[in-house]
């Protein structure tokens, strides 16, 4: 942790926005620098255009490989697209927007030129698609969700609303680098005319009444602090707002590419990231000003939660409480409907599945994974440790298939509204009843090789019959929810687990931990599992 994590950003750390947008149409990717090719992780491609990760050449390609890649998938309806504040999101746009139009692709883009948060794309592509139009939509979402400022990002969601699977993405990326190994002759472009926009925000506000307890919220005249963090929900809790008569105040309405009224991460880079305590050191400190207070990332699929008696929640926790107060709330949900989460998110939400008496569904990391469910309701909710999750109406019919930060906020007024009592109160009554698990996340050095051995390690290869001081119970290499390989291993006992998984990005691999027996048996849990995974990879 750096001394100046969660300090206020000074000039010296400001992206120069003049350089880099000049970057983007100036560099040109060379494919066989690994560094420089498409490359499609959870959430799309992303990268900087000063390093020629992300520019002109990268989104003409992929755009091009996506028109062709709906073409062969018979997806011959309108695309949504939509973008963030980041500063290389609008010469992506339009870059996008001149190789759609060329290729005869109808566009939908936003009715006022405001920015569109995932949440609300995703939203749109359903609504389309429920309404039996005949064809089918899907959308692009240009963003790179929480990186710094310098970053670009541009993500795929195809006609189920969600991130696209591997399969697709896989499809794009090296199409889009054959493109460009080509000398992207085969890039059709034009001027951007001829888009047909919608109303993106007026929809997906409108039609929280249908998911969010709105009145209850009115009613109690809690006060509400919704922080944008200078991202693409600026423009939507000023409307949830007057569209529902809360007592919420837009807390930062800011926006700026540069994001220089922000604070500094971990590591001194400046984040858009609500569930880091020091990305929100700015936030945190109007606390005691508002009953509940939420933060949300540049495209506002990930939530963090502040109150007054407990700071900023720790996204396992809010989870956990989430999971709890809707699966006792929401009567039109299916009796039989699961609750999903990441098998890095933590274990009390295991607990609180069974209390519950509701069947829990493991996945690996990645929201992808609970498209099916959250469509056809077989899982009413959905969440990552990474303080992403969505869930679906009162009816039980879809809401979104990607992470959802404005309703994650919204429940946590709707809880307060509710029941008197904030998340944070709420949790320590779980924690009471079930224990207090400590969790945290590491990272450890490694090769190319390692990683690449670790994400294919099976859990067979994991010798160790013991985990600080308790029985080894699992040795995971696919999760237990839907048998897909999670890229890595889980090892789990009684009282505690450990998952381990390569970066994409780095020369670590990161190590997952939690355990119910306090910090210090985490400690343990975290070496012991170092030499275990350095062990099974040399």
């Amino acid at each position: 942790m750096s001394e100046r994590a969660g300090t206020p950003a000074q000039e010296s750390d400001l992206t120069d926005i003049e350089g880099l947008v000049k970057a983007y149409y100036d560099l040109k990717p060379d494919v066989a620098v690994p560094a420089q090719r498409v490359v499609f992780g959870t959430s799309g491609h992303r990268g900087s255009s000063l390093n020629t990760a992300f520019n002109e050449n990268h989104i003409s390609a992929t755009t091009q490989a996506i028109v062709e890649y709906r073409t062969g998938q018979g997806i011959t309806g309108p695309l949504f697209i939509g973008t963030d504040p980041h500063a290389l999101s609008g010469p992506a746009y339009t870059t996008a927007l001149e190789v759609l139009v060329a290729n005869g692709v109808r566009v939908l883009v936003d009715e006022f030129d405001d920015y569109v948060p995932t949440p609300s794309l995703s939203h749109a592509i359903l609504a389309y698609n429920r309404a039996e139009n005949g064809d089918l939509a899907d959308g692009i979402v240009v963003t790179p969700s929480h990186n710094p400022p310098y970053d670009g990002g541009f993500k795929y969601n195809p006609p189920h609303g969600g991130p696209a699977d591997s399969d697709a993405t896989s499809w794009i990326a090296n199409r889009a680098n054959e493109i460009i190994a080509a000398g992207m002759v085969d890039v059709k472009m034009s001027e951007p005319s001829a888009v047909e926009t919608y109303d993106f925000r007026g929809h997906y506000v409108n039609g929280l009444e249908n998911i969010i307890d709105m009145a209850a919220i009115k009613a109690s005249g809690i006060r509400i602090g919704a922080d944008p963090l200078g991202g693409a929900s600026v423009g939507y809790w000023g409307a949830i707002r007057d569209r529902y008569e809360l007592n919420l105040t837009v807390v930062n309405p800011s926006v700026d590419p540069q994001w220089a009224f922000m604070t500094l991460d971990w590591d001194d880079k400046i984040r858009m990231d609500p569930s880091s305590a020091s990305v929100m050191a700015s936030v945190v400190a109007h606390k005691d000003e508002y009953d509940i207070l939420t933060g949300n990332d540049a495209d506002a699929d990930r939530h963090g939660i502040v109150t007054p008696d407990g700071g900023l929640m720790n996204p396992n926790h809010f989870l956990a409480v989430a999971i709890d107060y809707l699966y006792s709330h929401r009567e039109g949900w299916k009796p039989t409907a699961a609750i999903g989460k990441t098998l890095v998110s933590s274990t009390m939400i295991d607990r609180v599945a069974g209390f519950l008496g509701r069947d829990l569904t493991e996945v690996p990391v990645g929201f992808k994974w609970f498209v099916p469910g959250l469509i056809d309701g077989s899982v009413a909710f959905g969440g990552e440790e990474s303080a992403g999750a969505s869930f679906v109406r009162f009816d039980g019919s879809v809401w979104t298939t990607d992470k959802d930060g404005i309703l994650l906020a919204l429940l946590a007024s709707e809880i307060l509204a509710v029941t008197g009592k904030t998340p944070s109160q709420r949790y320590a009554e779980l924690a009471e009843h079930f224990g207090a698990p400590a969790y945290a996340r590491v990272d450890a050095a490694a090769t190319p090789a390692q990683k690449l051995a670790l994400s294919k390690l099976n859990g067979d290869a994991i010798v160790a019959t013991e985990l600080a001081g308790e029985k080894i119970i699992a040795k995971l290499s696919h999760a237990p929810g839907n048998g897909a390989a999670i890229g890595g291993v889980k090892v789990v006992t009684e009282n505690a687990w450990f998952a381990a998984r390569p970066s994409g990005t780095e020369d670590v691999y990161k190590i997952y931990a939690e355990s119910f027996l306090g910090a210090e048996h985490l400690a343990r849990v975290q070496a012991e599992a170092k030499a275990i995974v350095d062990d099974a990879i040399a």
